[in-house]
């Protein structure tokens, strides 16, 4: 998980989102440390992707962490719902992945560590070094109300390798101050879990991200709907936008390992 060292600090890790086999040769060919692969990100914020699109996606060379996430919407699933993250969730570590992105909330809003930590189980029973990201339902329960300090807790005891956050805000710009006292939080009461930044990411604001501590960076490098060279697709936000962007994506990761 950790990053790289140069001239004696560590660089952040540098996830790319990506939807196929190309995506991830764009991400390797700057210089990305891993790629999240999902299916359906500009109509539904990201769903997860078929067993042939995983197969051909570990084939690239770089680590690849899936999307399991069974249906757009909200964060709160049934015990069938669950059993279906958790059989899919072991088929993707079978094809080859490094890891799974999933997420659920609890009644009360914050993380539900217990349905977190039966999945952790199922996954590396199968891979034992598989890890394990908890994605952006994190967001969702932070506007909820929950409590930080409790919210990573509950992560770390479940055991989840990371969070993909951006501090509960709809893009890392306006959450930056939550995902500083995130990695401030997390010193004590989650020391293991790696915080990452997600949401809205640029190239200007990878300084301001790496300035607040967060461990990792991770971005769609996708031109917004009505910018030039940008797409029409559904949804606004990290939705919304058109394939990954190459010059969006050098120009990332140029940022993130700029001494």
């Amino acid at each position: 998980m950790a990053g790289v060292l140069r001239g004696g600090s560590a660089l952040p890790d540098l996830e790319f989102a990506v939807e196929d086999a190309a995506g991830v040769r764009l991400a390797a060919s700057v210089g990305a440390t891993r790629v999240e692969l999902c299916a359906a990100l500009a109509e539904t914020g990201g769903v997860t992707p078929s067993g042939g699109a995983i197969r051909a996606a570990c084939g690239q060379g770089l680590p690849v962490h899936v999307l399991v996430r069974p249906r757009p919407g909200g964060f709160v699933y049934t015990r069938e719902e669950l059993d279906v993250i958790g059989r899919d969730a072991v088929g993707a570590v079978r094809a080859g992945a490094a890891g799974v992105v999933v997420g659920a909330l609890a009644a009360d809003g914050g993380p539900d560590a217990e349905a977190l930590s039966r999945l952790v189980a199922v996954v590396r029973a199968e891979a034992p070094g598989a890890e394990v990201t908890f994605h952006r339902a994190f967001d969702a329960a932070l506007a909820g109300g929950a409590d930080p300090a409790d919210a990573l807790a509950r992560l770390a005891r479940a055991g989840a390798d990371r969070v993909l956050t951006s501090g509960g805000a709809p893009d890392c710009g306006q959450g930056l101050g939550m995902l500083g006292r995130l990695v401030e939080l997390g010193r004590e009461h989650a020391p293991g879990l790696q915080i990452m930044a997600g949401g809205g990411v640029t190239a200007e604001l990878v300084p301001g991200l790496l300035a607040a501590g967060v461990h990792a960076v991770h971005a769609s490098a996708r031109r917004r709907a009505g910018s030039p060279g940008g797409g029409t697709g559904a949804g606004s936000g990290a939705e919304g936008r058109a394939p990954m962007d190459p010059e969006l994506a050098a120009a990332i990761a140029a940022a993130a390992r700029r001494d």
